[in-house]
């Protein structure tokens, strides 16, 4: 009998996320949380604000920006639909020339009901082929690299699942898996391998293992503007339950 699905509650699932995909470096801030890594993986590289700062709200700002600048990084906010605190907390940045960028859906589904794909290698431990696959998929390599070190860096149980067709890996996908929740990250196909159906099996795979580790139910994030992998979590059953915003100030 499938395990029932845990309840949606922001604040509690961005938890969860946010330690299956860690950053190299964290402080809290109170409630807020920043983390930093290299700059590339926004999810990685901003502050989150999820419950009270132990400051002011305008301090808190200062000591984010403060944070970063001491990082040599970029100072971004990601405010989370029905998660971040204070709720006028756009109002301050918006004062102080921030905006919102890029939007981010947060879906959430069923985990299957099909049996293991014997074609999908899975196992908890990355490998080259998997490591080719984020090289050939990454915008540079240095993001590459800073997507693989994150992976490196969740927590057991973990998933890592690889397609190879011929002598090339095609596709790849991983999974962390905490209480009743599966996280499903990494999803790439290599260029040369697309519109083949391999995501969704990857996909599926992941699902069907991490219901093995006693998952209920998965969660993802995707970009709002990434409507072909949006239609394929919705046909594997996923929903948006809510969304954010990175907001990052606007040069004058």
């Amino acid at each position: 009998m499938a395990l029932a699905a845990p309840p949606i509650d922001p604040q509690a699932l961005e938890r969860i996320a946010a330690r299956a995909w860690p950053a190299a470096q964290h402080r809290a801030l109170g409630g807020w949380d920043l983390y930093a890594t290299d700059g590339y993986s926004l999810r990685i590289n901003a502050c989150w604000p999820l419950y009270d700062p132990d400051l002011a709200i305008e301090a808190a700002i200062d000591a984010v920006e403060a944070f970063y600048k001491g990082l040599g990084l970029a100072t971004i906010f990601k405010l989370t639909e029905g998660a971040t605190v204070p709720g006028d907390l756009g109002d301050h940045l918006t004062r102080r020339g921030y905006a919102p960028g890029k939007e981010t859906l947060v879906m959430t589904g069923p985990m299957g009901e099909g049996a293991n794909d014997a074609s999908v290698n899975v196992s908890n431990q990355l490998d080259p082929d998997f490591t080719a696959v984020m090289a050939a998929t990454a915008p540079s390599p240095e993001d590459g690299a800073e997507r693989l070190a994150a992976l490196g860096r969740v927590a057991q149980p973990r998933l890592f699942a690889k397609l190879v067709r011929g002598d090339q890996a095609a596709a790849i996908g991983a999974c962390a898996v905490e209480g009743a929740w599966a996280g499903i990250f990494g999803m790439r196909t290599h260029p040369d391998h697309r519109r083949q159906g391999l995501a969704s099996q990857i996909l599926q795979a992941l699902l069907a293992r991490a219901a093995d580790h006693g998952a209920a139910a998965a969660y993802l994030q995707v970009e709002a503007k990434n409507t072909g992998a949006i239609a394929l979590y919705e046909a594997a059953g996923f929903k948006t339950v809510y969304r954010y915003f990175y907001w990052e100030k606007q040069a004058v």
